[in-house]
């Protein structure tokens, strides 16, 4: 029976076949992308570990989902700890027996001018938006390579991870580095049947901000919450702002087709072309004024 089961859940073709019977992780998993995301995995056949800092969000979502018949865990888990994300991946392996699906998703944000950030700002963006992100890294891709089943690990970063926009400078920066992450990963990780995507989504509907506000830690010396709001640059026009089940199921798709970039919003394209056409004109640039090399 154990060969069995080893067997189906082995990947086809060095990826994925499908979730059934698969087991799952997802940071952030209270509420919002990740929340979403497990309720996708589950109904598609997944057994899930929900992780979050919001106890009481957390038990409500491991009641919901166990309402819906799913195999549902909550571990709580704040990602700005290493040692918090090898307990979390410790007691993911004891829960599920296997990890094939890890999705790197907690996140907040912290709006306003680069002029306007404080330390402890950048400390707090960075500790959960970029570390929460190697943390995982560290906590299970030895566990993902040591069980030779391949697997998948998928990141949340954001547009902004993408292309720069004014206001949200710290977050870009965190953001941006969670996408080289998973392109290097991706590299690193192929030969050995195991996937990476990230997802780089625009508006979407979640409670981001607020959460962001709640959350925040008394260990970064803030006597009380700032307002994270700040005023932001303009972005691409869209038509409607994206709902997190259509973002989950985008996300499913694209763990199952070994999908790096994951971008749900057609109005990022014509951004994300201009940026790597302004790079790219800068060698005529040089060129025209003499430079060859």
């Amino acid at each position: 029976m154990r060969e069995a089961a080893s067997n189906r859940l082995r990947p086809v073709d060095g990826h994925l076949a499908g979730f059934e019977g698969r087991g799952a992780v997802i940071t952030g998993g209270a509420s919002g992308i990740g929340l979403a995301t497990a309720t996708e995995l589950a109904h598609r056949g997944a057994r899930v570990v929900l992780a979050d800092v919001d106890q009481p969000g957390l038990e409500l979502a491991v009641t919901h989902l166990r309402g819906k018949g799913f195999d549902a865990h909550g571990v709580m888990c704040d990602v700005r700890h290493h040692e918090e994300v090898v307990r979390l991946a410790d007691k993911a392996f004891r829960l599920l027996g296997q990890v094939d699906v890890v999705f790197s998703n907690a996140g907040i944000v912290v709006a306003g001018p680069i002029a306007e950030m404080t330390h402890e700002d950048w400390r707090w963006v960075i500790d959960i938006d970029l570390w929460g992100s190697i943390h995982t890294v560290e906590a299970f891709l030895p566990r993902l390579l040591k069980q030779n089943t391949g697997g998948h690990i998928a990141f949340t970063a954001s547009f902004a991870g993408l292309v720069p926009n004014a206001g949200l400078g710290a977050y870009g920066v965190a953001k941006y580095g969670v996408v080289s992450l998973a392109e290097t990963l991706a590299r690193e990780v192929k030969g050995n049947g195991i996937g990476v995507s990230v997802l780089c989504p625009m508006v979407v509907e979640t409670k981001l901000v607020s959460n962001s506000e709640r959350i925040r830690g008394a260990d970064y010396g803030l006597a009380s919450t700032p307002d994270v709001t700040g005023s932001l640059g303009p972005l691409p026009e869209q038509d409607d702002t994206l709902g997190v089940a259509d973002l989950a199921r985008l996300t499913a798709d694209a763990i199952l087709a070994n999908r790096l970039y994951i971008l749900p919003h057609e109005a990022s394209r014509a951004s994300i072309r201009r940026r790597f056409e302004r790079i790219d004109r800068i060698f005529d640039e040089q060129a025209a004024e003499g430079w060859r090399h």
